[in-house]
């Protein structure tokens, strides 16, 4: 074709925009070559496709006619959508689409061949079975990636196998429930195992530990611990048994020991004389020892205990590198139940308390604290309140450890004439009950039945006082028949 005949119809000169006439070349304004402007493109797509050569269309042959879709009824549901197998023409690969209803038979060919894999009595021949790995290529028509019905013939649908389990299924999810052997499950999820260090390997929840809250009960002793709401740990320990004396007659042991926070590992201190002294009274009462001399052996016992882990070497401190590295240092208290006698024991600032059942009766403190107060107002420089107000009042001056001044047991014999509970506590509880009264009153009623619910109810009698420290509190009740004797008490 010539130029003249390519060249577009202009309404203006693109030079000056004058109008030019039909048929020029040049503008008859400014002389522009209009020639030199671009033909119009076509309606066309910018990008083309890629369209595989149709097959050669026999003579005669009709054109294509693409089904209608249908109308949409009166509640405005959607047309269904055509899937590509209902169209018929060739694929990208120039080969031609299977009609519907042959997917159709070939999807059932292939649920066919697969439930007679999975049924072990299916007669051999009786339909063609599924190809080996190495065998030749299935048709592309065959193919389905839209198929999730069936979820045996994944390997054959063209889907990718997961490469983990999936976690919606049950199996999963009861392994992951499951730890492994002998592992903890997290508090928190209640799925995760706790690794070493104490954290959930799933959720990553640090996980409370084993002695952040204690609970005993025996038939005549109940002791709690709990890490109060102020410290990272609870560095109290306790210790609860009964034993036989030589004449068959029972014997009930509470020994409660707290930790000197300023030294190292106080923890492990309180446990190693909690452990100590309770198998020193065990092996004493039962080889017939007096009691309050049983309970002497026993103090020195935990003192011992206590001295070795100052023995043990650097590398044990470690984990209390914040700390000073001072001797390991706790207090201890203790009472024993044998017979008629009430024996008591201690080196420190634990207490223990007399309530009686009858509570018009008087209560009673039966120890005496090793601190700084308690010496003023012994010495007679203080009175009780002055000594117990002033910073240096719980300083104690008696305490179980190898840097200890001079170890001076103290043990007390009572002898009760009236039933009554035995409340033997660290100073965790007795800050906020301090005097015999407030301890009494503290004391549930029923606690001389209830032991370990008496335990648990003066534990937060000191938690909702605001827990500054660890708290520990053991209960013994003491069940006597009323003789009108009075007691009797002899100190050492």
């Amino acid at each position: 074709m010539s130029q003249s005949q390519q060249q577009p119809a202009l309404s203006k000169c693109p030079g000056c925009e004058e109008p030019p006439a039909a048929g020029d070349l040049f503008c008859g304004a400014c002389g522009y070559d209009l020639s030199a402007v671009p033909a119009r493109p076509g309606d066309r797509p910018t990008m083309a496709i890629t369209v595989p050569p149709a097959a050669p269309e026999a003579a005669g042959a009709e054109a294509v006619r693409w089904p209608a879709a249908a109308e949409t009824d009166s509640s405005d549901v959607p047309a269904p959508l055509h899937r590509p197998s209902d169209l018929p023409g060739t694929d990208s690969g120039g080969r031609p689409l299977a009609g519907h209803e042959q997917v159709q038979e070939q999807e059932q060919e292939q649920v066919q061949e697969q439930e007679q894999v999975r049924e072990p009595g299916a007669p051999v021949g009786s339909a063609p079975g599924p190809e080996p790995l190495g065998g030749p290529e299935p048709s592309a028509s065959a193919v389905r990636h839209d198929d999730r019905a069936a979820p045996d013939v994944a390997e054959h649908s063209g889907d990718f196998a997961l490469a983990a389990p999936d976690p919606r299924t049950a199996e999963h999810a009861a392994a992951a429930a499951a730890p492994a052997a002998g592992g903890k499950v997290c508090v928190a999820c209640r799925s995760g195992r706790v690794d070493p260090d104490g954290y959930c390997e799933n959720c990553g929840h640090a996980q409370p530990r084993e002695r952040d809250h204690m609970e005993q009960e025996l038939d005549a002793v109940a002791a709690v611990s709990d890490r109060g709401l102020r410290h990272h740990r609870n560095e109290d320990s306790f210790a609860v048994s009964s034993t036989a004396l030589p004449d068959g007659s029972p014997a009930v042991v509470a020994i409660v020991c707290d930790g000197v926070s300023s030294a190292s590992r106080p923890d492990e201190a309180s446990a190693a004389a909690a452990n100590a002294a309770n198998e020193s009274l065990l092996e004493s009462l039962a080889r017939g020892t007096h009691p309050q001399q049983a309970m002497h052996e026993a103090i020195v016992a935990a003192s011992e205990a206590v001295n070795a882990l100052a023995q043990e070497p650097a590398g044990a401190m470690e984990h209390d590198a914040h700390r000073h590295q001072n001797a390991p240092a706790c207090t201890l208290v203790g009472a024993v139940m044998a017979g008629e006698l009430l024996i008591v024991g201690w080196v420190g600032d634990s207490r223990v308390y007399w309530v009686p059942q009858d509570r018009t009766q008087p209560t009673a403190r039966l120890t005496e604290d090793d601190s700084w107060a308690a010496q003023m107002v012994a010495a007679g420089l203080m009175n009780e309140a002055e000594a117990y107000a002033d910073e240096r009042a719980h300083a104690i001056t008696g305490w179980l450890g190898a840097d200890a001044y001079e170890l001076e047991p103290h043990t007390a014999a009572f002898k009760p004439d009236r039933p009554g509970l035995v409340v033997v506590c660290t100073d965790g509880l007795w800050n906020y009950a301090e005097s015999a009264e407030e301890m009494a009153a503290a004391v549930p009623a029923d606690a001389q039945e209830h032991p370990l619910r008496g335990a648990q109810v003066l534990v937060g009698h000191a938690l909702d006082g605001g827990g500054h420290d660890n708290v520990t509190v053991a209960l013994l009740p003491f069940a006597v028949r009323p003789q009108g004797a009075g007691s009797a008490c002899e100190t050492v």
